[in-house]
């Protein structure tokens, strides 16, 4: 079975991945300012376009009542009313000279809604009812205004000009009569209006924003360096304490191993020659001693295994995994096995998982009465998945680690440092799943 192929340290992997989380978490401060700075312009635009426009109709309105008030009101006499032609003419001739620059259209309209004058001559006379009129005498202002497509009855000599701004204002006779002026004008020169403060005001407004989005970009990267910083230093310190606890366990297991294990093994194999020479009366408590030390030597190697399981770097971790269920067969338990030829981790995250495996059927061995058992080590796109589950009696996972459980809360904080995570799933009756999960790696 191959061995695990070397790999780069997991911490510099983290350190990768970090950064690429910064650029990641920045590119979507920017794109969301972006988004924050469309959300911010476009309103911001429509409000001074419509500002624009507002400012562009009180401007028809204060030249259409300077007209009414300075220009037709002073003509408007009985001759004008009655439709004298000479004093229409001379009404023409007055508005003559806005006819041609501001106004495109002119009419003056009684209060029953019949045109007085206008610069059309088929228009004078004709009658197109009281609402007409009522429009500007009836609003409190005195005057009406609006910039649309005008289509109406009375229209039919504006309909070609397109959009215009039609505005009404009220004039008065000199005995008081009220009368109402109406004067349209080009919509095109409102819409070059608003076009006009837009691109005036637009680029103070975007400028605004980029700086502020530029202001508020400095720290987020600054902040995400931090971070990125932090991550790095957390991530390096955590492996070297992996690092330090594999090597300590190492010196630990080999001090056992090459020292203590030997002598007490040399002591046992002593006293078993003492044995077999001393008299009868003295061989139970030397086949006494014997035994105790034999058990114990046997307790300390089964603890250097723990400490440091020599099968992952002889077999794999397949093998290694395999070779955890040998008690329970033992013991007559259905095992069943689901495991790949080989699993491209290093050794560090290796040993997390025997860890796992060894403690979960540590547990089903002595606690859980379990008639069947499974293990499964399988990997989904980029993570290894281990899972342990058994059909024993189960336990309360509410009511705090059940006993022999506490091994698998400890695992549960190193592989969560690690950036994996540890599932125990269980009820009374109902057995008990382990699943382990790491990030990264494969296995075939």
């Amino acid at each position: 079975m191959a061995r695990p192929a070397e790999r780069e340290p997991r911490w510099r992997r983290n350190e990768k991945e970090d950064r690429s989380e910064v650029r990641a978490a920045v590119q979507r401060f920017t794109a969301l300012g972006l988004l924050t700075f469309l959300v911010v312009a476009v309103p911001i635009a429509l409000w001074l376009r419509h500002q624009a426009e507002a400012e562009a109709l009180d401007d028809a309105v204060g030249i259409t009542e300077r007209l009414a008030q300075f220009a037709v009101a002073p003509l408007v006499t009985e001759s004008l009313l009655a439709g004298d032609p000479d004093a229409l003419a001379q009404l023409e001739r007055r508005l003559a000279p806005w006819l041609d620059d501001t106004l495109l259209r002119a009419k003056l309209w009684d209060e029953e809604g019949t045109i007085i004058y206008s610069d059309v001559d088929e228009l004078i006379g004709q009658n197109f009812g009281p609402d007409q009129s009522a429009r500007a005498i009836l609003d409190p202002s005195g005057s009406d205004v609006s910039i649309e497509v005008h289509d109406d009855a009375e229209n039919a000599f504006e309909t070609e000009h397109g959009e215009l701004v039609e505005v009404y204002v009220e004039a008065f006779t000199d005995d008081g009569q009220r009368l109402m002026f109406e004067g349209y004008y080009d919509g095109a020169l409102v819409r070059d209006e608003q076009n006009r403060v837009v691109l005036a005001t637009a680029p103070a407004v975007v400028a605004a924003l980029a700086v502020l989005q530029l202001a508020l970009l400095v720290p987020a990267v600054q902040l995400a360096r931090r971070l990125e910083g932090h991550q790095a230093v957390r991530r390096r310190l955590l492996q070297r304490a992996v690092e330090a606890s594999d090597l300590e366990r190492r010196r630990i297991a080999r001090d056992l191993h090459d020292e203590v294990i030997q002598d007490l093994a040399g002591l046992s194999y002593a006293i078993e020659g003492e044995e077999l020479r001393s008299e009868e009366e003295h061989r139970p408590l030397l086949t006494r001693a014997r035994t105790i030390l034999q058990d114990n030597v046997r307790a300390l190697r089964a603890m250097t295994a723990e400490l440091y399981p020599p099968d992952l770097d002889e077999l794999g971790l397949p093998g290694a995994l395999s070779q955890l269920v040998q008690p329970l067969l033992e013991r007559g338990m259905v095992v069943t096995v689901d495991l790949p030829e080989e699993c491209d981790l290093d050794r560090e995250r290796c040993a997390m998982l025997y860890r796992v495996a060894r403690e979960a059927l540590r547990n089903v061995l002595k606690h859980a009465g379990a008639a069947s058992v499974t293990l499964r080590l399988s990997a989904d796109p980029g993570r290894v998945v281990l899972r342990v589950v058994d059909d024993g009696a189960g336990f309360d996972p509410r009511g705090g680690a059940a006993d022999g459980h506490l091994g698998l809360r400890l695992i549960r904080d190193t592989l969560e440092e690690a950036g994996g995570s540890l599932e125990v799933r269980s009820a009374p009756g109902e057995g008990t799943e382990v699943t382990a999960v790491l990030v990264g790696g494969a296995a075939r």
